[in-house]
């Protein structure tokens, strides 16, 4: 039980930053798009691209990042054919919840709580993780989501001008001939990554300032708390329990910091993305919030039975 109290603890202020962010939105009418475009454009591309930089590079450890990259493509893909059995095939919602339920807050969420699940050493293969939803987010997400409002060849024109992807490829290339920035530069980048995370939590309040009740899509929020509480976890222990079995690709740590990157809620970026893409950001911003609160209580608790 003392775990249960530690990780929420620990995901309390988080909760206060997206306070901050409502109190900011409300009474200084801020616009959600403008720190989308901040986190989209300049924060995001230095988080991915010291991510790239900084990890240890092995056949091992570079196939995580590409483990969850397949997994949050494919369920992206299933969820979106999913989707038509509760909207129509035309409505730019099923866009929305197909790209929000692939997703997960490794950052935000993932990070605090391996630090208080596992040894430090851990969390660099939390990062290979979130890495993962950072490359689905800026290739296959991305595109699904655009398709709610654009055409094909716009939503290709969109993505091509993403810089994250271009960020991660930079960082590997440095990595892989043994760049190594000064420690102004690597103290820069680490002021970016705290910028990145307080805005990232700050944009989901941002979000819910000043909207009305019309922002709750219950079918929204059905389809997505289904999709990160149900399906995620039980895919998830499915696959360590196929390599616990047969593969034995991964040790025990792999096994819990896969697990808890399956019990994240929605992303922050799914705020980011769908305000830029003005994909229903109001929607959006609600059901990351709704996620959020479930979090809270169902991190701490399906880590104590399972971790």
């Amino acid at each position: 039980m003392s775990l249960f109290f530690v990780l929420l603890g620990k995901l309390l202020p988080l909760y206060l930053l997206i306070g901050a962010g409502y109190i900011v939105g409300a009474l200084f009418h801020l616009k959600r798009q403008v720190v989308a475009l901040i986190l989209l454009y300049v924060l995001s591309p230095l988080v991915v691209l010291e991510g790239g930089l900084t990890a240890h590079l092995t056949r091992a450890t570079l196939l995580l990042p590409l483990i969850f990259l397949f997994l949050c493509s494919a369920l992206c893909l299933i969820f979106l054919a999913a989707s038509s059995l509760v909207w129509r095939k035309n409505d730019s919602m099923r866009n929305l919840a197909a790209f929000a339920s692939a997703n997960g807050n490794t950052g935000y969420f993932g990070i605090p709580a391996a630090m208080a699940l596992f040894p430090s050493d851990v969390l660099g293969l939390v990062v290979l993780c979130s890495l993962g939803f950072l490359l689905y987010e800026s290739s296959v997400g991305f595109f699904v989501l655009a398709r709610g409002n654009y055409t094909f060849r716009e939503s290709v024109g969109k993505l091509l001008k993403l810089p994250l992807l271009y960020a991660f490829a930079l960082g590997v290339i440095l990595n892989m001939l043994h760049f190594s920035p000064s420690p102004a530069v690597f103290g820069f980048l680490h002021d970016v990554r705290g910028a990145y995370s307080v805005l990232g939590m700050m944009l989901i309040g941002l979000g819910l300032a000043g909207e009305k009740f019309s922002a709750v899509d219950s079918r929204l929020l059905g389809f997505t708390t289904v999709a990160k509480c149900v399906i995620w976890p039980t895919l998830m222990m499915i696959i360590i329990m196929v390599d616990r079995q047969a593969l034995h690709f991964f040790g025990e740590d792999v096994h819990g910091v896969m697990l808890l990157m399956a019990m994240v809620p929605l992303a922050v970026n799914t705020v980011v993305y769908s305000s830029v893409l003005k994909v229903h950001p109001e929607k959006a911003a609600v059901a990351v919030m709704v996620s959020t609160l479930l979090a809270l209580f169902m991190i701490p608790a399906l880590s104590v039975l399972f971790l």
